[in-house]
């Protein structure tokens, strides 16, 4: 059995997520980038995790709670798409907001969360 990295850039949902009350009133864009450690046995696609679902994992989190830091969304992300596939060994998310990077006159902000099994 070998282990490789399947990434993911990209990933795009909205979501209600923020310190200020604010923020969560409206869904904001929020992009996601994964890199997801897998044990791969065969070079058959049972054998590997799905990017589809590794993705919709991480929508999923996105639009389906709401948290007030970025970092712990961040963790949830990646403890998600973790459970999504019994293949994965580790995952790292880079969640970015873009819109808060406009408040403090930057290209981007995110956080990060690694999560394994």
């Amino acid at each position: 059995m070998i282990e490789s990295t399947i990434t993911i850039s990209g990933i795009r949902a909205s979501g209600r997520h923020g310190a200020s009350a604010g923020e969560r009133d409206a869904p904001q864009e929020f992009v996601v980038d994964l890199q997801v450690a897998v044990a791969v046995a065969d070079d058959e696609l049972e054998a590997t995790a799905d990017y589809r679902a590794l993705a919709a994992a991480a929508r999923s989190v996105v639009e389906g709670a709401s948290f007030v830091l970025l970092e712990t969304l961040a963790d949830a992300v990646a403890s998600a798409v973790v459970r999504s596939s019994g293949q994965v060994r580790r995952v790292t998310a880079i969640v970015h907001k873009p819109r808060a990077a406009r408040a403090v006159d930057a290209d981007d902000v995110s956080a990060t969360g690694t999560a394994t099994p």
